[in-house]
């Protein structure tokens, strides 16, 4: 048998992946695709013979922060990437051959496996001036996207900047950068937004494909369910703070220290849809928030301009539903979202101010819980539970129990 035609599980234990490390993986890959830990046995007979999937990788206009990500992949690690589930037939910035011989290597690769190779897209897609703000070898970027992608097996757009254009198309951009499905709208996208994607997320999509024969459920901007299909606010750890009405209200303070919420410093996990909270970054130890930041909402449309300023809580917007999707996020919803947030920090200061002791001075009850959100000087007294509209339940969760059966099929 010839190394090509050779499961992963082959090549992994030549390379001295022992048996037990490839099932953590699969395992890890079941609880990443939101699969029960009984899948992992199933996700294992599929790798151990399935054949290596040549990959195509474009980049564009764009700062190579994906790949970077896939670079420092772990679980398995990039050379385990590249050497057992994946065939990386061409990327410019890890491949050996250059120039002509580089191109080659495209050409080959699209012409020997039609409809049979994986494109990953990076970077924005320029369409300005005929597309002249990104060429390879002279051609641009936009005819070279049309060339791949109508080919391949499935095209995964990775980072913000492929999903929709991402900064190079924030207000004022030059280039008139778009995302891959604006290029090709007929062909079969997955896109995993964020800056940059998490490479979990790549690789827990190839597996679904290995698996089971067919991509993964996405919403309707194709993003898988099973890492945009929630709120990064309902699996923050950081949301006990914001149910107690606990907030940074500055940074370095005692609640900053004390790893209290971030929403009052602008964080958009309240509106953002990704799995961040769980997937995490270097080797899944921490993310944005853990870390002290509040989340910018890269993996949402259009996030430098309609997210920010990021240090900032979003406008609120009255007239905001209990509950809302990936599908219903639309870029004219997120303040209503933000509207909802607010009006459950209210009540959770109110909560806050209730289990203090009747009575006491304010020096009895002066700690660093007095960092806790106050009402606005002069604005109107605060909310009680009575105020809250009619949510289901004690009227305190923020859109919990998606189940994300409103999706489609990639």
């Amino acid at each position: 048998m010839q190394t090509a035609a050779r499961g992963l599980e082959a090549l992994l234990v030549e390379r001295g992946v022992s048996r037990r490390a490839f099932l953590k993986f699969t395992g890890s890959m079941a609880a990443a695709l939101s699969l029960p830990r009984s899948f992992g046995p199933r996700i294992a007979e599929a790798l151990a013979t399935a054949p290596r999937v040549p990959v195509v990788w474009l980049e564009g206009q764009d700062c190579a922060g994906n790949t970077e990500s896939f670079l420092r992949a772990s679980h398995p690690t990039v050379s385990e990437l590249v050497l057992g589930i994946l065939s990386v037939d061409y990327h410019e910035t890890i491949m050996a051959p250059a120039g002509a011989a580089a191109e080659k290597s495209l050409s080959d690769t699209i012409t020997a496996h039609p409809n049979g190779y994986i494109a990953v897209v990076e970077g924005a897609i320029p369409t300005a001036e005929n597309g002249i703000f990104c060429t390879v070898a002279g051609s641009t970027f936009e005819s070279i996207v049309h060339e791949v992608t109508t080919n391949a097996l499935v095209t995964i757009a990775v980072g913000s900047c492929a999903f929709d254009g991402g900064l190079p198309r924030a207000h004022g951009g030059p280039t008139g950068a778009v995302g891959v499905k604006d290029v090709v709208p007929n062909a079969k996208v997955i896109n995993l937004p964020g800056c940059p994607m998490n490479v979990q997320n790549l690789t827990a999509t190839i597996v679904h494909y290995l698996t089971f024969g067919q991509f993964p459920a996405t919403d309707t901007l194709g993003r898988p369910l099973f890492a945009y299909g929630q709120l990064i606010h309902d699996q923050c750890e950081r949301r006990a703070h914001f149910d107690s009405g606990e907030y940074v209200l500055a940074w370095g303070d005692e609640g900053h220290r004390q790893g209290w919420c971030l929403y009052r410093m602008g964080c958009k996990g309240p509106e953002t849809f990704s799995n961040c909270p769980t997937a995490r970054f270097n080797d899944a130890t921490s993310w944005p928030v853990k870390s002290g930041h509040g989340c910018v909402g890269c993996a949402m449309p259009d996030f430098w301009d309609q997210m920010s300023p990021f240090y900032r809580r979003l406008p609120s917007v009255p007239g905001a539903p209990s509950s809302v999707t990936p599908d219903e996020i639309g870029l004219g919803f997120v303040g209503a979202v933000g509207a909802l947030t607010a009006l459950h920090a209210g009540a959770s200061y109110v909560r806050a101010r209730r289990r203090s002791p009747e009575g006491a001075s304010e020096s009895e009850t002066s700690s660093p819980s007095d960092l806790r959100e106050p009402p606005a000087p002069g604005g109107p007294p605060p909310l009680s539970r009575t105020d809250l509209p009619a949510q289901g339940g004690d009227g305190n969760d923020l859109g919990s129990g998606r189940d994300g059966t409103h999706g489609q099929g990639a």
